[in-house]
Parts: structure tokens; sequence; C-alpha cells
């Protein structure tokens, strides 16, 4: 694991310096020119190497049912997902593998899936995801996606009284199934790390959030939610609290430098300010949340509140997509139109920070990864200047963030390992998993769902519609 990159491209500054970059025991060793070779010499001329990004949530089971969800918002999308979901864990396994690639190729490291699990076999699927991360290769931070509430409590109930039926499984057999989890799987020094993840406010009781955290404090956990990802769950935060959900989960315990939050599309400026305080993180997935038309997330007023910010690609089926780049391009230039005032505007440089430092950040592990700095593991990223897509030359990051990059990633290291030689992923046969996926679906077409077509009537008019 030992190799010298000479002659490479990396940002120096606001300009760009020619060196070479040594790894040593799958550490960043020196950055200088003309440095001597140790280990293997690649060759880095008409390359930019940059540090991996992190795509900071997704869920890599929603693969199977990306093209084919009904363009509905989140809560009546979320019902027909209930009906699509995976139950085979030969799906789940071929699914974290496509997860994988796809975010290695557009510059992806590191992946935080919010993984969805198989009922009654909750430690097997989580097993599963482990060992297609570790074939892969990848730094994997999974977050088991757990809940203690049924579906229809996610809805607010306005002015109609509302009954749930109980959720499956308890509160406390869910916590030991993480904790299990925990000790079984949890090996950061291995590149696979387990997180607690209650899915959010909207199907999670207090008791859930705190025995999180407390798992969270006795292990050294990170933590990982949904926020306020649209109206109907700021509504519904009032209606259980009295107050916003982010003074909620400051009262709990639940916000921390080790905690990240996906989407955070309705906090207002209070809250804001909590996150700041509390040095929480926002996962920003802007694609999923024009998807389901959930709204745009105030990223600006974050980054000027001192918020760490960083970039996700949520799930293939409310994106349809894990590809990084795209959900940087377009969660840099969407807020153009959300502040007038361009000095607050996203710049390329800062979008690359954003989605590798800032993802570092939000995991707590910022000493360790997201930038080339001597010592820090070498999750690294080389990309081909000469590739179409970013000539004629420029900018090469402004070219790589605001163009449309397509097979750009030449080479990719995970902590030191070469996972990703001259554009092909070399650790797993991806033609064959690409056999396995198309083998394993068939062409669809859209369907109306029972469980939607219960709660569509209760939500067109508590929404107004």
């Amino acid at each position: 694991m030992n190799f010298t990159i000479q002659d490479v491209l990396i940002a120096a500054g606001d300009d760009y310096a020619t060196v070479d970059v040594q790894v040593v025991d799958s550490k960043i060793a020196a950055i200088a020119p003309n440095l001597q070779v140790i280990g293997t010499a690649i060759d880095g001329k008409n390359k930019l190497l940059l540090p991996g990004f992190f795509n900071a949530h997704t869920h890599s089971s929603e693969m199977w049912q990306r093209g084919i969800m009904s363009m509905f918002p989140l809560e009546l999308w979320l019902a027909e997902l209930y009906d699509f979901a995976p139950l085979d864990p030969e799906e789940i396994y071929l699914s974290a593998l496509g997860t994988a690639v796809e975010t290695l190729l557009s510059g992806g490291t590191s992946v935080v899936d919010h993984l969805v699990l198989i009922p009654g076999l909750e430690l097997e699927t989580i097993a599963i995801a482990t060992r297609a991360y570790r074939e892969v290769g990848i730094r994997a931070f999974i977050a088991p996606l757990i809940q203690d509430e049924s579906l229809t409590a996610g809805m607010p109930s306005g002015e109609s009284a509302q009954t749930h039926e109980p959720y499956f499984r308890s509160t406390a057999a869910t916590l030991e199934i993480i904790e299990e989890a925990v000790k079984q799987f949890h090996r950061p020094d291995e590149g696979i790390n387990i997180l607690v993840a209650p899915t959010g406010i909207q199907l999670c009781t207090d008791a859930l959030f705190q025995g999180c955290t407390e798992l969270s404090d006795r292990y050294n956990l990170c933590r990982h939610s949904h926020l306020l990802e649209t109206k109907a769950q700021e509504k519904l935060a009032q209606e259980k609290y009295g107050c916003t959900a982010v003074e909620h989960l400051k009262r709990i315990g639940f916000l921390s430098n080790k905690t990240s939050l996906a989407h955070c599309v309705w906090l207002n400026d209070a809250d804001i300010a909590i996150l700041a305080e509390t040095q929480s993180t926002v996962v920003h997935n802007p694609l999923s949340n024009l998807r389901l038309g959930s709204g745009i997330a105030p990223i600006l007023k974050y980054r000027q509140a001192g918020v760490n910010v960083t970039f996700g690609c949520d799930g293939a089926s409310s994106n349809d997509s894990q590809d990084l780049l795209e959900a940087i391009k377009i969660g840099s230039i969407l807020h153009n139109v959300t502040d007038s005032d361009y000095q607050h505007w996203i710049t390329p440089r800062q979008a690359v920070e954003m989605a590798s430092l800032g993802g570092a950040n939000g995991l707590n592990i910022a000493d360790k990864l997201g930038s080339l700095t001597v010592g820090k593991q070498a999750d690294l990223v080389l990309y081909d200047l000469t590739n179409l897509s970013l000539l004629p030359r420029t900018d090469p990051i402004g070219l790589l963030v605001l163009g449309r990059p397509s097979n750009v990633v030449n080479s990719a290291w995970v902590n030191g390992k070469q996972i990703v030689t001259d554009g092909k992923v070399t650790t797993i046969n991806v033609d064959e998993l690409k056999q396995e996926l198309f083998n394993r679906s068939q062409w669809k077409t859209k369907r109306k769902s029972e469980t939607v077509a219960q709660i569509e009537a209760h939500y067109r008019t508590f929404m107004g519609l």
C-alpha cells in the first residue's frame, strides 16, 4: 500500500500546483515536487487529485425501485415504496454493491447507507450489506434505518382523530438489535462503521431517540437521521411537541458534533442557530428534494451561520441515481436563485470542500479524512483531465463541478488500497453485477398502490389540495 503519485495537479490556495504525493502505510506521507518514489510509481500527469467525497446519505436497497416510483410527495411516495420494498437478501447484497460502484465512479470513497432492514432478518441484512461493502472496498458507514411507530403516524392528524396500528417491533427490541449490530460489525479500522439512525421524528418516539443517544455515547458512535424533509413534517412536529423538531431534538439530547441530519428543508432561523450551536451537520440531498417536491433547503443560510454542510445522493428511487457529482452540481448552483447576493453563492472549490471535508466533519473524522493533508488516511481520487467532458483546459475543479463529467474517475484509493484503476472498479466483477441486476429485474409499469389510496385523501385534505 505504498505508492507515489508523480506530477499530479492539486488545488493550492486559489491556484493549482503540480506535485508528487507519497503514500506510506495507507497514509499521506508527503506532498511536494520531485519527491523520491516510494513503492509503486503512479503517473499523475494531466490528472487532478482530490480527497474522496462522501455520499453522506443514501438508502442502497432503493436501487430496485428506481425509475418506477410515481411522481408523489414524500408521504405518498413512502407508502408506495413500502409496497415495493425488496425482502430478498440477495437483492440487498446486489444493491449495496451497485451503490458502492456508482459512488466510487462519481468521486465518492465513503458512503453513509441509511439501510432498510428486512423484518425478522435485521442482523442478517446488516451482515449482507457489510459483506458487499467489504468486497468493493469502499469506506462504509452503515446506518440501520429504525423506527418504532407505524407509517400512518408520520402524517399530521389535523382536525381529524387518527388511530395508528402499533409497530410490529418494540422500541427495546429495536435498540437491542442495534447494540448487537455494533458488537458484531462496527470495525472503523477496517472501514466498516455502524451508526445509530432513527428514521426521523415522524416515525420515532422519544424513547427511540434517547436510546440511540445512549448507544452513541456508550460506543462512541455517530448519529444519523432525516429531519424536516417536508412541510407536513414541520406541521407534525408542532402537533407532537408544541415546538419545532430542532428544538425538541436539542431538548432530548440528540444533537451533537457526531450528528448528521439529512434534508433539513423546513427549518427557521432559530433552528439554524441551534444546529450551529450543537455543531450538527446538514446533509444536502437536492435531487430527491426536487424529485419529491419537498422544497429547497436554505443551504446558504446554514453556511452563513457556520453550520457544516455536505452532500448526499439519497436513495436511488427518490433520486433515481447515485451520481455524486450530479448531486454536488445541483446542490451548489440551485441556491443561486434563493439569494440574490452572489457573494453567498457556493463556488466549485467550496463545493469540493463540502463534499470531502464537510462529509468527514459530519462523521467526526475530519482529523483522519477529507483533505490532502500529510498524516491523513489515503482516501484519494484521481481525475482524468484529458477526458472530453473536462476539456478544453480551463479550471479543472470548475469543469468537474459545473460541467457534466462522465467517466472521469481514473483511479481511486481507500485507506491506501487502489480499488479503481483506469476507470474501472477492480475489486469485483462489475459486468457480472450488471448482469445479475438485469436478470433479477423486469420492465415494469406504474401501478396504483393500495396503501397510497388509503392515505391520499387525508393527505390532500390536510395539505389543502
